[in-house]
């Protein structure tokens, strides 16, 4: 995997690398992590990605960072883990 760029994000680390074909989108936040794959030919140009990471979609992944950690601490009750 190659690493193309940092993207600057106030809240989350954000990634672009780019791989078999495709790139490769990676947000972290703390021990939690989305990827998403995006064909080299619907994406001709890579420095259009942080245009694309717009305020609803960031606002969606927080979300999603959220329901993610509510999943695993819920998980963790139930079999007695935490």
């Amino acid at each position: 995997m190659r690493f193309v760029q940092d993207i600057p994000h106030t809240r989350f680390r954000i990634g672009l690398y780019a791989w078999n074909g495709k790139y490769i989108v990676k947000i972290e936040a703390g021990p939690y992590e989305q990827t998403y794959k995006i064909s080299e030919m619907d994406l001709t140009d890579p420095a259009v990605v942080p245009a694309m990471l717009d305020e609803l979609f960031m606002s969606r992944v927080a979300q999603r960072f959220q329901d993610m950690d509510a999943d695993w601490q819920a998980t963790g009750e139930r079999n007695d883990a935490f």
